[in-house]
């Protein structure tokens, strides 16, 4: 089993944390996309929300996505020390404590789930709660240091925000937020493996068993392509039952087309090529992502 210590270095802080710290803290670009397709599944739903309820439950769901960030690094400082893609966060710089980041997290992951079940309804809550644990506790703590599979399991707590919006919206779970779930959870795969590629030295150094570091890197490449073809049906899936129309089913064809054209570049890549292709799959992943859910807006 590839893994290291399950318990977290101690890393010394300096007290100089500022508000900025605490923010970066909480990463507010995944937070962006946790709020944007928790959004984009409020205004979908087939009801009408109160502006002044749905800004509340976008903000808990966006504070709780910040709270579970929070227990990531507190848990994460040690390998986030090694990666100089994370070194600089404010755990492993020495900006927060790690027991001031474990008492942030805790606090704003609670306030936020409480929050929400009396301000909206306790079923987004208890979504809401489950989120943070399964990216807390299930994906950080368990799975992140033990399995190659780490990104494909815990990309479900990463899928889970849109069924947290509909639920807020509508009190319950249907197949709509289903669909949205199924497409992020398969859309993880190929975003985070194609970063793996770039960064599988530096996975390999702080000894996380990324896909890259576990089966080689052209194992990795076809992996992400059979997931971007399951990524390609499960987007067809709103206009198989009828939740899209013409106007999304043109733009994901199109979409698609582009994005199984940049994973079969990577998959048929040569060396001299595969960082530039794994690179472009990275950034392409994010702009898919985004556009096929402003679609089902359209």
């Amino acid at each position: 089993m590839f893994r290291i210590s399950d318990t977290p270095l101690s890393v010394p802080a300096d007290d100089t944390a500022t508000v900025a710290d605490y923010i970066a803290l909480t990463k507010p670009r995944v937070m962006a996309l946790v709020i944007f397709t928790a959004c984009v599944a409020m205004l979908l739903a087939p009801v009408a929300l109160h502006p002044v309820v749905a800004v509340s439950a976008l903000v808990l769901i966006a504070a709780g996505a910040g709270g579970a960030a929070a227990l990531n690094m507190w848990y994460d400082a040690d390998i986030d020390a090694v990666m100089a893609r994370t070194s600089s966060r404010p755990v492993p710089s020495g900006r927060i404590d790690r027991e001031a980041a474990f008492t942030f997290g805790m606090w704003l992951s609670g306030l936020a789930v409480v929050s929400l079940g009396v301000l909206v309804n306790y079923l987004s809550a208890a979504l809401l709660a489950f989120t943070i644990f399964f990216y807390a506790v299930i994906y950080t703590i368990w799975l992140k240091r033990r399995t190659a599979q780490n990104i494909v399991i815990g990309g479900a707590a990463g899928a889970l925000p849109p069924v947290v919006g509909w639920a807020a919206a509508t009190g319950e779970v249907s197949l709509f937020p289903v669909l949205l779930f199924a497409i992020i959870f398969l859309w993880t795969p190929p975003h985070f493996w194609a970063l793996a590629l770039v960064k599988s030295d530096e996975y390999t150094a702080a000894r996380v068993p990324m896909l890259p570091a576990v089966a080689g890197q052209a194992a990795t490449k076809r992996q992400i392509l059979i997931y971007a073809v399951l990524l390609a049906a499960a987007t067809l899936l709103p206009f198989v039952f009828g939740f899209a129309g013409l106007v999304y089913l043109v733009g994901v064809v199109l979409l698609n087309a582009v994005f199984l054209g940049l994973c079969v570049w990577l998959a048929r890549a040569r060396p001299t090529q595969a960082d530039r292709a794994a690179r472009a799959v990275f950034a392409a992943s994010i702009v898919y992502l985004f556009l096929v859910f402003a679609l089902l807006l359209v």
